[in-house]
């Protein structure tokens, strides 16, 4: 390692997950340093812990850095099961199904010279900074203890059947009308896991750029990014599709696309899963994150369920869900969790949960939606500031007479309108989210808030 080793941990382990450039900020000396820290949490976390699951998407670099992880994994003595490529969802399943711990090499929606590493415990259980990835941060830090007298093994296994099997398991595929569905899987690794559920559904599917290609050559697999949806939108609309679906780079999130070729919120979305979720779950408690439209909670409480309002990230949701026995969680960001999948988040769950409300619906995406729709939103502005704490100080002086809370940055709600300031856990931008009843309202309040922002510094 290199002479301060912890300061090179500082600036790739994130709140939820670990992500940096390969090679300068992430490289195989600390991935083999994360996967002994990580065995070493294991040892005290999960005693009696005999092997752990490991996954990478389609980067170039995952190779390398996933074989170097599991080297100091085998190295303190525990196993490895290689289940190679595969999407998050899947490694999920994964530990979920199997009974161990996972990592997940991926850096998500990143552009191309990025890397990262999501773990999880056994039964797919988050880690984040505040349930192991500090220890294990501290661990890999360390010096590197001696050698298990017993090395670990490594095999290899494949469970893309079962997953396909599992995902298809949270609908009754009897009786579901035909649908045109173009997929725009971004050449992450939506092209391997969608077309294995889609196989036994009665659905005609397309996929867009299904090649698995880690350096993305037709564009970001950053859905939430309206540029990225462009392909896709023209694509239904030049096959007459009934719906589009756009995955991101590890196929964990999916946003949806309807027949007019208009994209559809994340909180849209978590308001019809949650709709389906309290059918089959009457009461059930429903978790969405604070940057969610307020549509949600009152779509939650007309039909019977108790919304709650949780942190952004997917190890908070996963932890409060765990915590209160919720059914469903939903972010903006289009990451959907089930509790019948071990609490995970999983894109392809979502989609074929909508697909199926769609088909038995007998009317297009749009219909379905619109009583959902109820107030307008900027989506998820970014600004690059020098000291976002500052800003957000400034920033929450200014609105200081009307109800703020700092759940997750600062939230601001100003009775008709609110919205949500928080810094960013993987760049260094502030994020800003804001709703109110119409586009001009909107419009007018994102200038207020970003002239705020401005003067602050």
């Amino acid at each position: 390692m290199s002479d301060s080793p912890a300061s090179r941990f500082d600036s790739i382990v994130k709140a939820y997950d670990i992500r940096g450039t390969y090679p300068d900020q992430l490289d195989a000396e600390l991935c083999r340093a994360l996967g002994t820290g990580f065995a070493g949490f294991l040892a005290s976390a999960e005693p009696g812990t005999t092997g752990v699951i490991v996954a990478r998407d389609m980067r170039p670099s995952g190779p390398e850095l996933s074989a170097a992880f599991a080297e100091g994994v085998m190295a303190q003595g525990l196993d490895v099961v290689d289940i190679g490529l595969a999407s998050t969802d899947l490694l999920y399943f994964a530990s979920g199904s199997l009974g161990r711990p996972g990592v997940m090499f991926t850096a998500s929606h990143n552009p191309a010279e990025y890397n990262g590493i999501k773990l999880c415990r056994t039964g797919a259980a988050p880690i984040g900074e505040d349930t192991g990835l500090d220890e294990i941060k501290r661990l890999a830090s360390a010096p590197a203890p001696a050698p298990a007298g017993r090395p670990g093994s490594r095999s290899e296994q494949n469970l893309l059947a079962a997953f396909a099997d599992h995902v298809r398991g949270f609908i009754n595929t009897d009786g579901l009308r035909p649908l045109k569905v173009v997929a725009d899987t971004a050449n992450g690794m939506g092209g391997l896991v969608v077309p294995a559920v889609f196989e036994a559904l009665p659905f005609d599917l397309e996929v867009m750029y299904a090649e698995l290609d880690g350096t993305f050559p037709n564009h970001e697999a950053n859905p939430i990014e309206i540029k990225n949806l462009a392909d896709l939108r023209a694509r239904v609309l030049e096959t007459g599709a009934d719906i589009g679906l756009a995955f991101d780079g590890d196929a964990d999130r999916v946003f949806l696309v309807d027949e007019r070729a208009e994209p559809v919120s994340g909180s849209t979305t978590t308001a019809l899963l949650a709709k389906a979720i309290l059918a089959a779950n009457p009461g059930s408690s429903i978790i969405y994150n604070l940057i969610c439209s307020k549509s949600v909670a009152e779509v939650v409480a007309e039909n019977g369920g108790n919304p709650i309002r949780s942190r952004v990230g997917h190890s908070f949701i996963k932890q409060m869900m765990a915590e209160t026995g919720a059914a469903f969680g939903g972010e903006h960001s289009a990451h959907y969790y089930f509790r019948d999948n071990w609490r995970a988040d999983s894109g392809l769950i979502a989609a074929v949960m909508v697909l199926d409300q769609l088909s038995r619906s007998g009317g297009p995406l749009s219909e379905l939606l619109a009583p959902l729709e109820r107030y307008a939103a900027s989506g998820e502005i970014n600004t690059r500031v020098s000291d976002a704490a500052a800003v957000i100080e400034a920033v929450a002086s200014h609105y200081a007479h009307l109800k703020t809370d700092r759940l997750d940055g600062l939230t601001v709600d100003g009775g008709s309108w609110w919205f949500n300031l928080r810094p960013s856990n993987t760049e260094p931008l502030l994020r800003l989210n804001l709703e109110a009843p119409d586009a001009s309202a909107v419009s007018e309040r994102v200038a207020e808030v970003q002239t705020v922002m401005a003067n602050a510094g």
